[in-house]
């Protein structure tokens, strides 16, 4: 993938403060939730040497930020100042049980008062650079 650079940018920020499992689990959700919403950031299927054939994955790099609640609500802002859509992981979630569980935990929420620990974002490359700006890779 040298030289390779895509039109579009895929990022996940995640809550500086988080355990390591729920890092993982949040951005597999975040991931998940992009992926199933912009089915054009999945790439074909891959098969082995074998002729076994595995699933598809996320064509292009996915870009992971660390970020304090100040930095997740900026962005959050940022990107909904901008209109694009937004997946999203809130501290609550950690506690429900599935996804009704999940949507209506949010529904109870004004889009201020969201308690956010991750945000997913796709979008051109500039856009996510802007409303990205500011922050530092995960590591």
């Amino acid at each position: 993938m040298p030289g390779m650079r895509y039109e579009t940018k895929t990022a996940i920020l995640i809550h500086s403060d988080l355990a390591r499992w729920q890092i993982a689990n949040v951005a597999g959700f975040l991931a998940g939730g992009l992926a199933g919403f912009f089915p054009e950031i999945v790439g074909e299927p891959y098969r082995d040497a074998t002729g076994r054939i595995y699933t598809p994955l996320v064509r292009e790099p996915l870009f992971v930020y660390a970020a304090t609640t100040a930095e997740l609500a900026r962005t959050h802002q940022r990107a909904i100042t901008r209109n694009l859509r937004v997946a999203i992981y809130t501290e609550p979630l950690f506690r429900t049980a599935d996804d009704l569980a999940n949507r209506a935990e949010v529904a109870k929420h004004a889009t201020e008062a969201l308690d956010l620990v991750g945000l997913g974002l796709h979008a051109d490359r500039k856009t996510i650079d802007k409303v990205t700006s500011g922050l530092k890779f995960l590591d």
